[in-house]
């Protein structure tokens, strides 16, 4: 394409530098918001889902409003630091996206659909549960597919 825009490459760049840092091929890709599942992590994290050649990983970007900055400088504390955690392939059992397909509960209820990767940590069945949106099924699809090479 000849003429792109910034925000175009921008978001290539990052993908790329992300994918150099992690050295995995990012294969899907899902905003989301982490709800439960992983043991460090207890409350809900705004983020990026992804599946990988390798594993399944959630990253929330460190971030904080101009209050809360005045704030944190005002008392000396710490920015905030990204939050990040992988699960390795071999460690998944299995992927689901659930979503809601009654309208009577999708009108008196919240509905977006929930991620859920199955898998064992440490030892331990556990569901790592992240709210998302359609998107999510190429995550689903990409963790589910036998793994390559």
């Amino acid at each position: 394409m000849l003429f792109r825009k910034k925000d175009d490459l921008d978001v290539d760049k990052f993908w790329k530098d992300y994918e150099s840092s992690i050295g995995e091929k990012v294969l899907a890709k899902s905003l989301g918001q982490y709800l439960s599942g992983w043991a460090e992590y207890t409350q809900p994290l705004w983020g990026l889902a992804i599946a990988t050649s390798k594993s399944f990983r959630f990253y929330h970007f460190p971030h904080e409003g101009w209050i809360m900055a005045l704030s944190r400088v005002g008392r000396g504390g710490e920015a905030p630091k990204e939050k990040t955690f992988s699960v390795p392939r071999e460690s998944i059992n299995s992927a689901e996206l659930v979503v809601e397909k009654r309208w009577w509960k999708k009108l008196f209820s919240p509905s977006n659909p929930l991620l859920i990767i199955h898998c064992r940590i440490n030892g331990t069945e556990t569901d790592i549960m992240v709210e998302t949106d359609k998107s999510a099924e190429a995550i689903v699809e990409a963790l589910t597919a036998p793994m390559t090479g």
